[in-house]
This record gives C-alpha cells, structure tokens and sequence, in this order.
C-alpha cells in the first residue's frame, strides 16, 4: 500500500493579524509570509468548502479585510 502523502506544512502565521489591512497591503504580507493562493472575496460570494492547503481567504469590503481564514 502506497503511504498516506503529508500535505506541506502552512506558514505559521495568524489569520487574525490580516483583519482591518487594505486588501492589497494584506496579499503582499500574505505572499511575503509563504502563502502560496491568496483569494480575496466580497462579502456573502458564494464559495465552496475545500480546504486547500495553503491557501489563505480575505472577505474584503470597501477595500480593507473584514475577515480571514484558512483554507
């Protein structure tokens, strides 16, 4: 049996420090940090719900991050 694959480890980084940043200052930190896909969304769009590894989301609205999280 093939072994199970370890996902590469994320950067250590808290998604809470984003929040209240333009959205462009917080991608350039974001990609600064080791985030390889950063995504920015407006408020309610509609996404699904895959965790990629990696991957860090901004709900911007009016141009600065109002939330963060992973995945």
């Amino acid at each position: 049996m093939a072994p199970i694959p370890t996902p590469p480890a994320q950067p250590a980084d808290d998604p809470d420090s984003y929040v209240g940043l333009d959205a462009e200052s917080a991608e350039r930190r974001a990609r600064e940090r080791g985030w390889t896909t950063v995504r920015a969304l407006a408020p309610g769009t509609i996404i699904t719900m895959e965790f990629v590894v990696g991957r860090l989301n901004f709900e911007v609205d009016g141009g600065t991050v109002v939330r963060c999280w992973l995945g």
